[in-house]
């Protein structure tokens, strides 16, 4: 049983698959003494969460996808309760950086029940929390092609001689650099909670710990590697003419310019499991 009064995991039986299903996370829960939430269709995932935590939830969690991660966590931090990743989603690219062994999705359980905690950073897009990133330009061919879904920044760049030639629209994306200078176009902006490790990413995940205070930015307005730039910073804007259509952790997103982008640093209590993730998952 878990060391909490009311501990709550929301389950999308839909995401990765059906994996909560096949792997009865429903039951699994109960066997713990974890309340399950089963999120429907038509469900707000927002509101789950925040229902949850007013009727009592001192621990909440979720089974699902990244999109999904980051709408209970915002929930989470914003009540300061301890927040459990279980990798039951397609990519699970927020749990192999904190540490989740996407191999074992039952395993992600024991972070209810014999969990250690720390404290992660979380970043904010005109409100909307985000715990990977955020693409803008040619992310919507990039993050649906098959090598995105198992590989990390590299793959986007990677494929970006597909996508730039004589007749490539630029996008309209305004924003000044990691020198200060202002760019009006780009191919690809990419802003991250925390820096990608793009040539060395770390054993423990693509970012390694979690806990830097800074934004990534990657922004590509001509051909790599001249017209590639990469830093840190807390703060980032983008201006455009237009609506900006988005890549937030994976999913499809439109919002209104400006783009006011945040480090949230050590805003969101991670619970994970005491035993280390799987040594045969590092090679994803």
């Amino acid at each position: 049983m878990t060391p909490f009064h009311q501990p709550v995991l929301i389950v999308n039986p839909r995401s990765g698959g059906g994996k909560a299903k096949c792997y009865d996370l429903v039951g699994q829960c109960r066997l713990r003494g974890i309340e399950p939430v089963v999120f429907e269709p038509d469900d707000d995932l927002a509101a789950l969460a925040t229902a949850a935590v007013r009727n009592g939830a001192d621990v909440l969690g979720m089974a699902g996808g990244d999109g999904s991660q980051a709408a209970v966590a915002a929930v989470a931090a914003e009540h300061d309760i301890p927040y459990v990743c279980v990798a039951a989603g397609t990519r699970n690219h927020f749990a192999f950086d904190i540490g989740v062994d996407r191999n074992d999705v039952v395993r992600g359980l024991d972070a209810f029940v014999e969990g250690v905690e720390r404290r992660i950073d979380l970043g904010r897009v005109n409100g909307r929390v985000f715990i990977n990133n955020v693409a803008m330009g040619v992310y919507g061919a990039a993050v649906q092609a098959k090598g995105y879904r198992d590989a990390k920044l590299r793959t986007i760049l990677d494929m970006l001689p597909e996508f730039i030639g004589p007749a490539a629209e630029p996008f309209d994306l305004r924003f000044s650099g990691a020198d200060g200078r202002q760019h009006d176009t780009a191919i690809l902006v990419l802003v991250s909670n925390n820096p990608y490790q793009v040539v060395r990413p770390p054993r423990s995940g693509t970012r390694g710990m979690l806990d830097g205070g800074v934004l990534g930015v990657v922004a590509v307005t001509s051909p790599p590697p001249h017209g590639l730039q990469e830093w840190t910073t807390r703060a980032f804007r983008v201006d455009s003419a237009e609506t900006v259509p988005l890549g937030v952790d994976g999913e499809t997103v439109q919002m209104e310019p400006p783009l006011l982008f945040e480090s949230l640093p050590r805003a969101l209590r991670i619970r994970t499991s005491k035993r280390p993730s799987a040594l045969s998952d590092q090679h994803h």
